[in-house]
């Protein structure tokens, strides 16, 4: 199905493709740094006298310290974030859509994405393609005072597309493949060649990735990837690029 899009221009196959949004994220592209404060007593020094340096660092803090996220080991059943404690949570989708070849153009394909929250069954949160994206749109959230994500409640994510009037592939995170891919800051998206520089990278994501191919976004971050096209059995074929559905979800202390 899915091929690069050079070998879809000639091939006239499905492929996964979507268009570059350019609105970054502020908070998921510019990590935190330390802040902290120093002061001194007395304000005035007398000659031969030291002053008492008081100071205090801040660090920033990493999305590891407040969820657990469970990716799939060997087989793998299932695939997860998991709260330690109370947060708000908010996700935004930052690039969607399967597309279809035809000669040297490209028609988008409706993609929907799915969320579990808490054991509940999949719900649609994202039906359309790429198009219909806008990453500053919160497409699912719970955080307020009165609705937030509790210690040991779970997210799980799920997708497909529309085509030829008929859904693909259906992968959600307990689907037991590595269709669904949750990553942190600073971890490598797990394709088997370098994502970063593949003639299959989709602009949109590229903002998401550093000049090594890590993830760069924020460090209260997790971002999905979905790879809908392709089973993991053809992890080794470039169409296994997991480009098809990726969310950002953005977790905060209350």
């Amino acid at each position: 199905m899915k091929t690069s899009r050079l070998a879809a221009l000639a091939a006239a196959v499905l492929a996964t493709g979507v268009s570059a949004p350019c609105a970054l994220l502020a908070q998921s592209t510019n990590p935190s740094i330390p802040v902290g404060t120093l002061s001194a007593y007395p304000v005035v020094v007398q000659p031969g006298t030291k002053p008492v340096l008081t100071w205090g660092i801040n660090y920033p803090s990493v999305v590891q310290d407040y969820v657990k996220v469970v990716e799939p080991s060997g087989g793998g059943n299932d695939t997860y974030i998991e709260a330690k404690t109370k947060l708000y949570a908010k996700v935004r989708v930052l690039g969607a859509g399967v597309t279809v070849s035809s000669g040297n153009s490209f028609t988008f394909v409706p993609t929907e994405a799915q969320l579990a929250y808490n054991g509940s069954s999949y719900s649609r949160i994202f039906y359309g393609t790429n198009n219909n994206v806008n990453p500053s749109t919160i497409v699912w959230s719970r955080a307020t005072s009165s609705n937030y994500v509790s210690s040991g409640q779970k997210l799980r994510f799920g997708g497909r597309y529309y085509y030829n009037n008929a859904w693909g592939p259906y992968f959600n995170s307990q689907s037991g493949t590595k269709n669904v891919r949750i990553l942190v800051n600073g971890q490598t998206p797990p394709t088997t060649y370098p994502l970063y520089n593949a003639p299959t990278l989709e602009s949109f994501l590229k903002p998401y990735l550093d000049a090594t191919g890590k993830v760069r976004i924020g460090p209260m971050d997790c971002i999905v990837f979905m790879e809908l096209t392709h089973t993991d059995s053809q992890i080794n074929d470039q169409g296994y690029d997991l480009q098809d559905m990726v969310l950002l979800v953005t977790f905060e202390k209350p």
